[in-house]
């Protein structure tokens, strides 16, 4: 395999035991993911689950009259496609490319048959979810409350904590459409943050220049959803291993009550 594309690049396939992920690799089908392409559209049954490594996927809800709004951002530390292994075959929801890069895809029937093993995988999606969840919310709060400014400062920084560069490629429309205000808008707020020396904007390119002060002036809903994948996803590392030493020792007790019985 090429040393610039490893699955390991996702955290959650890189917190797999060593056995699960055996499993899976060969099942893995490294994929380009290019700027705008739609993965998901809302109604359309899952075919396959996307792990991103070194791009970006907008969730999204697209209105009757054209008008969109994300509600998440999924990069490389999570999955597309929570509802599968959720119970459900489909979403209301639009999945789009929001920086262009590489990923993994895995058939959706067999990750359902992994995740329904009940084994390590199963808790590490399901608390991956949980976070996710927490960042949809607090979205929706963040839209309601907040200025055009502190969503996208919002925006960067939860768009740099799944990338290992400061520089995103995107237009000031495509933001517009990711965050449900004008243009307009978008062309103000990014202008602010120049200024104030936070941000370089060109043609499309957008460079982080200085990170602390985004976080200085973004609202209370980045931090919140930053604690809650911290919380839950300390150590993607740690959290299989515990979960797969608390699957022996239930294995473990069980065998023991069962040998005890019988010599009852």
């Amino acid at each position: 395999m090429s040393d610039l594309h490893d699955p390991h690049q996702n955290h959650l396939l890189d917190a797999l035991t060593e056995a699960e992920y055996e499993c899976l690799s060969p099942h893995l089908e490294l994929i380009e993911m290019p700027l705008g392409k739609v993965l998901y559209e809302s109604g359309q049954k899952l075919k396959h689950v996307y792990f991103p490594t070194t791009s970006i996927m907008s969730l999204l809800y697209v209105m009757e009259d054209g008008a969109s709004a994300e509600i998440a951002v999924v990069g490389n530390e999570g999955i597309l496609g929570i509802s599968l292994f959720l119970g459900g075959e489909t979403t209301p929801s639009w999945a789009v490319v929001l920086n262009a890069g590489y990923g993994y895809r895995l058939k959706a029937q067999f990750l359902k048959d992994e995740f329904n093993r009940a084994g390590p995988m199963q808790r590490l999606l399901l608390r991956y979810t949980q976070a996710l969840i927490t960042q949809m919310a607090q979205t929706a709060v963040c839209n309601r409350h907040h200025s055009v400014d502190q969503h996208l400062c919002r925006w960067l920084l939860l768009s740099l904590d799944r990338l290992s560069s400061e520089e995103l490629t995107m237009t000031q429309g495509l933001i517009a459409n990711m965050l449900g205000v004008r243009r307009e808008s978008v062309t103000e707020a990014a202008g602010k943050l120049h200024r104030l020396g936070l941000i370089n904007y060109s043609r499309g390119h957008i460079k982080v220049l200085d990170r602390p002060g985004l976080e200085a002036l973004v609202c209370e809903c980045y931090p919140v959803v930053k604690a809650e994948f911290d919380r839950l996803l300390p150590s993607l590392h740690g959290i299989a291993s515990d979960v797969a030493k608390t699957a022996h020792s239930r294995v473990t007790f069980n065998v023991k009550a069962i040998a005890a019985s019988a010599v009852r």
